[in-house]
Formats: C-alpha cells, sequence, structure tokens
C-alpha cells in the first residue's frame, strides 16, 4: 500500500524540524556530533508520537485511525524521505528487482530477476525534487560527493553496496541508474541450482582456484561477471589475505568477512573539482603489490593496470582473478592487446600475446542465454604464445544451447596442479545435468 504522499510530505517536515531541534539541543549539551543510527532511532520514536498525535485528530473529527499496515507504511516512507533515496529506497529494498533505470522523476523502468523490464511509480514529484533527493544522498555518504553543474555526474556507493550512477545538466532530464548486487549468491556451489554451472563444473572451477590458477572471467554487460567471481573468491582458504582492488567497490568482500578474516577492499577515486586527487585503478593495483597479498583480485580490467596485472601474474603473484569485458573467451586477447596498446609503453600485439602466455592459465567466459539465463559457455586454458597467436586450448566450449560442454583435457603440468589440489581429472569427461 503506497501511502498518501501529502500526508508523508507533512509528517517529514515536522519530524525534520523536531529532529533538527533536539538533536542541537543534545548537541549543545554534550558537545558531541549525534551520529546517524542516533537520528535514525530517534527520528522512528518521533513518527510514532506523531502517528498517535494524527489518530487522535482522526478520532476527534469521527475518521477511521490508521491500520497497522498504513501506520508501518508511513514510517517507512517518512524514514527513507528522511535517511535514504525517498520512494527509490522502495525498489533498493525489492530482492527481485535488479535494475532501477529512472529518466526523469516520472519515467522508471525496474528489471527483475527474470529478466523481465517493466514500468515502475514515479520516484520523485518533479525533476527537480529527483535531484534533490540524489545530491542528499551524495552528501551523506561515507565520503561527500559533490553533484551540480560544476560536477554533473555522480557514482555513488549505496549503503546497501549497490551503485548509483546520476548524470544531468548534460542530459535533457536526469538519469539514475543503479546496478544491483545480489550478495546471497556467493558460493559456486549455489551457480548449480541457478543453471549458472554444472557438477563436473563445479569440481573443476573449486580446483582451479584450490590450485592457484591465474584466472580472467570473461563476458559481456550484465552477463553477471562481478557474481561469478564472487563465487570463486569464496571458495579461496581463509588463512590467505586478499586485496582488491576496483573502480567502484562492488565485490562486496566485506560482507564475507567469516570467510576472508584478512582482507582489505581498495577503491579507485576520480579528481575533485580543482583537477587533484585522483587515485586510479593502476595506482592501487601498484600499491596492492606492496601490501603483501596471498592473491591480488581486480575488478573489471580497461586500462593501465591491465599491465601492471599481467607483469603481476608472471612474476610469481600465483591465484589471480580479474574481469574482462569480452563477448567470447578468444575475445579476451584482442581487449588486451587493445589496453596495453593504450599503455606509456605502447605494447605491441607480439609482447601482449607473451605476457598472456606466460601469466594467464585459463579465461572462463560466462554469458545470458535464451531466457536470461547467467551461464558459464567456456574455459579455455592459454598455453603458450607465437607473436601474434595465443595458443589455446578449449577445455569446456558452449554447446547448442551455448551451455559450456566438455570437450578437451589440461595440459599434462596443468591437469597435475589441478589433481594436487583434489581434483579427480574423470570430471573432465562428464558431461553432467545442466538445470534447465
Amino acid at each position: 500500500m503506497a501511502a498518501d504522499r501529502v500526508q508523508v510530505a507533512e509528517l517529514r517536515r515536522r519530524v525534520g524540524d523536531e529532529i533538527s531541534r533536539q538533536v542541537a539541543e543534545a548537541e549543545q549539551r554534550s558537545g558531541s556530533v549525534i551520529g546517524g543510527d542516533d537520528r535514525r532511532m530517534l527520528a522512528h520514536n518521533i513518527i510514532a508520537r506523531q502517528i498517535d498525535a494524527l489518530d487522535t485528530e482522526a478520532m476527534n473529527s469521527g475518521r477511521p485511525l490508521a491500520t497497522e499496515s498504513e501506520r508501518d507504511e508511513l514510517t517507512r516512507s517518512v524514514l527513507n524521505d528522511l535517511f535514504a533515496l525517498g520512494r527509490i529506497q522502495q525498489y533498493i529494498d525489492d530482492p527481485n528487482i535488479t535494475d532501477i533505470v529512472i529518466n526523469g522523476h516520472d519515467t522508471v523502468w525496474l528489471t527483475d530477476r527474470r529478466g523481465t523490464k517493466f514500468r515502475g511509480e514515479p520516484v520523485a514529484d518533479s525533476d527537480d525534487h529527483l535531484i534533490e533527493i540524489i545530491q542528499t544522498a551524495a552528501r551523506r555518504g561515507r565520503s561527500e560527493h559533490r553533484w551540480d553543474p560544476a560536477s554533473p555526474r555522480l557514482d555513488l556507493q549505496l549503503p546497501s553496496g549497490d551503485r548509483l550512477n546520476a548524470i544531468a545538466w548534460l542530459a535533457n532530464r536526469p538519469a539514475i541508474s543503479i546496478r544491483r548486487h545480489d550478495f546471497d549468491i556467493n558460493r559456486l556451489k549455489q551457480l548449480i541450482d541457478l543453471g549458472t554451472i554444472n557438477e563436473p563444473l563445479h569440481h573443476l572451477l573449486k580446483a582451479m582456484v584450490r590450485a592457484r590458477f591465474n584466472l580472467i572471467i570473461a563476458g559481456g554487460t550484465g552477463a553477471g561477471k562481478t557474481t561469478f567471481m564472487r563465487c570463486l573468491i569464496n571458495e579461496i582458504p581463509p588463512e590467505e589475505r586478499l586485496i582488491t582492488v576496483e573502480d567502484s567497490l562492488e565485490v562486496g568482500l566485506h560482507h564475507f568477512a567469516d570467510l576472508h578474516p584478512d582482507q582489505v577492499e581498495l577503491e579507485a577515486r576520480p579528481a575533485n573539482v580543482e583537477g587533484v586527487g585522483e587515485v586510479t585503478m593502476n595506482d592501487l593495483a601498484i600499491n596492492a603489490l606492496r601490501m603483501n597479498p596471498d592473491r591480488l583480485i581486480v575488478g573489471e580490467v580497461r586500462g593501465d593496470e591491465s599491465l601492471t596485472l599481467l607483469l603481476a601474474c608472471t612474476q610469481g603473484n600465483d591465484g589471480t582473478l580479474c574481469t574482462v569485458h569480452a563477448d567470447s573467451s578468444e575475445g579476451v586477447f584482442g581487449r588486451l592487446q587493445m589496453y596495453l596498446a593504450m599503455t606509456r609503453e605502447r605494447f605491441d600485439p607480439a609482447a601482449t600475446n607473451m605476457l598472456v602466455a606466460q601469466g594467464i592459465d585459463a579465461i572462463v567466459h560466462v554469458a545470458r542465454i535464451a531466457g536470461n539465463r547467467r551461464v558459464v559457455t567456456s574455459i579455455r586454458e592459454v598455453t603458450g604464445a607465437d607473436r601474434d597467436l595465443v595458443s589455446t586450448n578449449e577445455i569446456y566450449g558452449p554447446d547448442e544451447t551455448g551451455r559450456a560442454a566438455p570437450r578437451y583435457t589440461f595440459s599434462p603440468a596443468r591437469l597435475e596442479r589441478l589433481e594436487q589440489a583434489g581434483f579427480d581429472r574423470r570430471w573432465l569427461n562428464e558431461p553432467g545435468r545442466w538445470e534447465r
């Protein structure tokens, strides 16, 4: 049930004024700042009293009192207006929604877990109101962000861990995009039930991680690369020290502190409005290697960090994981050639291929197939390079449905590493069952 917007706005005004008054008095008495959690608890108590007052007014005028569900909805709506993203928050809180796209306050598109796209309700009273909601959220983040005509683009991590991108003043209307991350999907076994992998692939992928293969997870936009990498990461033994490097924190390693008690998450930072303070992915990757990692984990590689990553892989940093945007496992090589050609050293394809052959053990490709299923389509072992050609061995390749099916076996040296990690080579000849 949607709360009455006029009533919510009036209640928000009353509660906001009362919070400001009580917080100012409390801070003056104590000399300390009242934190966000305390403010939220205070707001909850004030809302309850205000709703009781509304019920008294309704009873005196002969109107029905608010039901329990109406009280809950009114409380939630006011709290969302004060401390979250207003009406947008209802979609962020919905576990069935994976993507939220807002093209102006009254044009909202949602995508659910089945891949179905549908229209949502307006999330603000006007475009100016929408901008105000996002600006407020940007100011209250862990580090304050500006979003105004001088800084028209915004990338923001929400308290839920989801990422928000916003742009205005460069478009006809403010445009907001929110990509949801399902941190509940975090183990390889879960991917069997989801139809992403089957049992033979589960055993193989687990052994590849335990054998400290240097892996690239490839796929297109929305293919599930980050979720898949998260599942691989959570197969790493808990005693290992993990360092993640990301453009924006999406892997969410801190959600799994019980599995990885020794972990650090590094996030790149753009320059401020004065043009200073930038920290790039490459800066962080270089620094991460000085932090004594057992595993270096890099989010989507698309710049200078590709060279740092490959050099690290050739220098004994086994067990490295990263993602690359590519439409096939074989297409990764062209991507890396392009990225390294844009570095200061301007690597040619032959030099890039040699680095790949020396540093990368295998590439795992994930994709969406018919029915919006995210599946593994290919596992490709890197076996060498001869100037313009990387030699490979496609262990698994797509069948007629696009799902990975066994083709060849690993080279003897890598097969031995897998067996030392507990893998039974008979799984390589077992097609297994796919969830349909």
